[in-house]
């Protein structure tokens, strides 16, 4: 395999950034939007999974003494 010299890797790097298509602000504010509320939904949800099987955990217990 040849090697690329520091300067041939830049240009290439330089010439592959220029064909990415950056997203738009629009875009990037409802992506983020979209990650705040599906974290938030997915916490919630994890957080009364945990609090019924906290509930059923301690009614087990309490049935066993």
């Amino acid at each position: 395999m040849a090697r690329t010299s520091p300067a041939e890797f830049i240009k290439q790097v330089r010439a592959e950034t220029r064909k990415v298509v950056w997203p738009s602000w629009a875009e990037t504010w409802t992506t983020a939007l979209m990650v705040v509320v599906m974290t938030t939904l997915l916490g919630l949800f994890f957080f009364l999974i945990d609090a019924f099987f906290d509930r059923v955990v301690a009614a087990l217990l309490l049935l066993a003494k």
